[in-house]
């Protein structure tokens, strides 16, 4: 027997003819599944706010202090290919509710972290959490609905819960880091994670593939993360150290290394974390890959802005925090636009009319200067950028589920998830390290400070635009014009188990 067919979609002949029911609870379920998952995504910016604060405290290095965002995106992003073949595997409300334990853990060690390491290992250790959690999330919603208009509908909503999740944690860590400490930022998400403990199980009955080899590549896995924190690490170390240096070049070399080691791993492997038959499925490919360019730009943005605010403009962190609440009305706006309109209009459209606005948004905030006022040229670039995301977010979520079957349903997520999280990683990485070294090179010509590092991130905002730009391009020339299916072959393949 062929081992690596056991991950192969088995044809429609062999899937059972009998119509999937509708779960009766699965809106409530919707509702507590949401819920974490704006808790995992509202952690990648809730620190932003407080990284000065944080920095004082803790006496973290200028550098360093981007470990507290990278540490949780890179793990999440580098083992959620793993998190979402092991659920698939071994049932995905298992894994979910493994996944939040761990994060919950990792969160009350963030809150009582006393040194800068302790507070880094906590936060790999919380992205491993979401690696498991995510995309067992998403693979449980998508087989609680398998009508495939109402299933859009669900999917739009969570996607539009974890894009509120991103951008309302920076008003969520303003409000607590002024009245009470930045510690409660991560202590918070402990009630939470313990409601969900509870709750989930009365509400999700366990799904797992009905057949498949018990061994997933974790080889692959562990080589893919380890690659990826090295090459962040090095363009990090390119924001002090010459291109040239040790310190650049040997973590960049060795992580491109163990990433191609990865990749050959998985191509001899007889249970690859992603199956070739996953890719040739065009819309997953290009909304997936696109996904690199959009959370690129987004997260930088959050990164870059809030260090303009309270390092440049002098705010505090409850006023940078207060500043954020049009973006967090916008989005909510573009998530119920594009969630009304991509069943009529399609993905396709609405994820380039996402990425163009960013591109927008992003120009109108690189008009940025030191007298810069908020209202004239912060506030209009933030509506702009969160309209327009929120726009994205639902289309992002039914395109990289687009024609997956019921045994890949978390594996699909978990790739949409990890393209977001190392989007974000290489952006912060590359985008925040440009910023610096250009702030950099124009103080030792003499550019006084506040002005030097307003003009770095002005110049990664323009960056920022280009690759939204380029999303927007390939998403019109390559993504297939899909509305809803006939069918929700997400639906097929499921071995439910007593709940």
């Amino acid at each position: 027997m062929n081992v690596g067919a056991l991950w192969e979609p088995r044809s429609m002949s062999e899937q059972s003819a009998t119509p999937a029911v509708a779960d009766p609870r699965r809106w409530k379920a919707l509702a507590v599944l949401g819920l974490i998952q704006f808790m995992l995504i509202h952690d990648v910016t809730v620190v932003n706010v407080a990284l000065p604060h944080i920095q004082k405290d803790l006496g973290f290095s200028e550098s360093g202090l981007s470990w507290v965002v990278n540490g949780y995106v890179l793990m999440a992003g580098g083992l959620l290919l793993l998190g979402g073949r092991l659920a698939d595997v071994f049932g995905r409300r298992l894994l979910f509710l493994i996944g939040v334990a761990l994060f919950a853990l990792a969160s009350a060690t963030c809150g009582l972290a006393q040194d800068p390491a302790m507070l880094v290992v906590s936060r790999f250790v919380q992205g491993a959490g979401e690696a498991l959690a995510a995309p067992a999330s998403l693979g449980l919603i998508a087989l609680l609905f398998p009508d495939p208009l109402e299933r859009m509908k669900a999917l739009g909503i969570w996607g539009g819960i974890a894009g509120l999740g991103g951008t309302s944690g920076t008003v969520i860590s303003g409000v607590l880091t002024d009245l009470a400490s930045w510690r409660w930022i991560f202590l918070i998400n402990i009630p939470v994670a313990v409601a969900a403990l509870l709750i989930v199980p009365r509400l999700v009955s366990e799904s797992r593939m009905t057949q498949g080899s018990r061994r997933p590549d974790y080889w692959g896995a562990l080589t893919g993360t380890a690659g990826l924190i090295a090459v962040v690490d090095g363009l990090i170390e390119a924001s002090t150290h010459a291109w040239g240096s040790a310190n650049v070049l040997v973590p960049l070399l060795g992580g491109l290394g163990l990433i191609g080691l990865m990749v050959f791993i998985e191509s001899v492997s007889e249970a690859p974390l992603i199956p070739l038959s996953f890719f040739r499925n065009r819309t997953r490919v290009v909304s997936n890959f696109t996904t690199l360019f959009f959370s690129s730009s987004f997260f930088t943005y959050f990164f870059l802005l809030t260090l303009f605010e309270q390092q440049v403009l002098g705010w505090s962190p409850l006023k940078g925090g207060l500043s954020y609440l049009p973006f967090g009305f916008s989005i909510g706006a573009g998530i119920g636009l594009g969630t009304a309109l991509m069943p009529k209009l399609g993905v396709k459209p609405m994820l380039a009319a996402g990425f163009f606005g960013c591109a927008i948004g992003l120009y109108l905030t690189s008009t940025i200067s030191v007298g810069t006022s908020y209202w004239t040229h912060i506030m209009p670039g933030m509506i702009v950028l969160g309209l327009s995301s929120g726009i994205s977010f639902p289309s992002f979520g039914n395109a990289s589920l687009h024609e997956v079957t019921g045994q890949d349903s978390s594996l699909a997520s978990g790739v949409q998830s990890a393209m977001q999280q190392i989007g974000g990683a290489l952006g912060l990485a590359t985008l925040a390290t440009l910023a610096i070294r250009h702030a950099h090179h124009a103080m030792a010509t003499g550019t006084v400070k506040a002005v030097a590092f307003t003009d770095g991130f002005v110049l990664s905002f323009r960056v920022g635009i280009g690759m939204c730009i380029v999303g927007g391009i390939l998403v019109l020339a390559l993504l297939e014009h899909v509305i809803a299916e006939p069918r929700n072959p997400l639906a097929e393949e499921i071995a439910p188990t007593p709940a």
